[in-house]
């Protein structure tokens, strides 16, 4: 199935006026909170919240793609949640294989990459090789790279890098005062992906839950009072909204976050006509 095909014309119109008006990020990153909670408030088991969520999922996926977005990642299954009754957990690695085995040749057929980050070698083995397939199926695809975060955690994450650093120290290759924040990011799991412009959190909750305490020093964070089963594409939309009316100065002042964008405008003018002129 073509996403493109079928989205609604509502839907791709809303699309292109954020293309339009707004700035993508190019990279979201979400924090999927509360499918527990919603399962409770309605007296169902929790069981059939993550299997909600799992809708959310696909339509997160799908509206990202169509809009263009280059890198979405998901915290899908912490190293923390390892703690959970272990029906739950059950519950959790169940649905996973199904929206892999279910999902993956759509997610192909409309040029999804997938990555998976985390302590791979926790999970079940046959998740491990539902991913496996999953990776080497999509691995050339130039759509929207889709990042499923499972049994990770940053700290764990920050922590294998360093044991990772420390050995290349003790081979020989590398010197201890050649460690930068450049080359430290390249022994974290996520280097292959750039930081999240977006950090997105459902439930309401104002905190980041160990994920990509590295990565998101300089990403926006956006937090949605609806709880993950509830959060759909529109409610994304309204994210990017927010996130493209923000102001991103990395440390610097607005004055000079000003004048580097003319100084983008001007070059950008210069060029046209530059070229204007040379096809005369």
């Amino acid at each position: 199935m073509n996403w493109h095909i079928e989205q609604e014309l509502n839907d791709k119109n809303i699309q292109q006026e954020l293309i339009n008006s707004a700035n993508i990020p190019n990279h979201i990153a979400i924090i999927m909170d509360g499918n527990g909670r919603w399962a409770e408030e309605k007296g169902l088991s929790r069981s059939k919240g993550h299997k909600e969520g799992l809708e959310s999922v696909r339509d997160i996926v799908k509206a990202s793609s169509t809009l263009g977005v280059k890198y979405l990642t998901l915290y899908a299954f912490s190293i923390e949640n390892w703690k959970r009754p272990f029906a739950e957990v059950e519950v959790l690695m169940s649905l996973l294989e199904i929206y892999l085995k279910n999902e993956v040749d759509e997610l192909h057929k409309n040029k999804v990459r997938i990555k998976t980050i985390g302590k791979f070698n926790s999970l079940p083995k046959t998740v491990q090789k539902l991913l496996l397939s999953a990776v080497e199926k999509t691995k050339n695809n130039t759509g929207l790279t889709l990042t499923l975060a499972l049994s990770y955690g940053a700290r764990w994450d920050i922590v294998r890098a360093v044991q990772l650093i420390a050995l290349d120290v003790r081979r020989g290759n590398l010197s201890p005062e050649d460690i930068n924040e450049g080359n430290f990011s390249q022994y974290l799991s996520t280097k292959d992906i750039p930081d999240p412009d977006l950090m997105i959190r459902t439930s309401g909750e104002f905190r980041l839950s160990n994920f990509l305490l590295w990565e998101v020093a300089y990403g926006e964070i956006y937090v949605s009072n609806l709880l993950f089963p509830q959060f759909r594409r529109n409610d994304l939309y309204e994210a990017i909204k927010s996130y493209s009316s923000r102001e991103r100065r990395f440390g610097k002042t607005s004055a000079q976050i000003k004048n580097e964008k003319k100084s983008i405008e001007n070059d950008s003018y210069i060029k046209k006509v530059f070229n204007a002129i040379k096809s005369i």
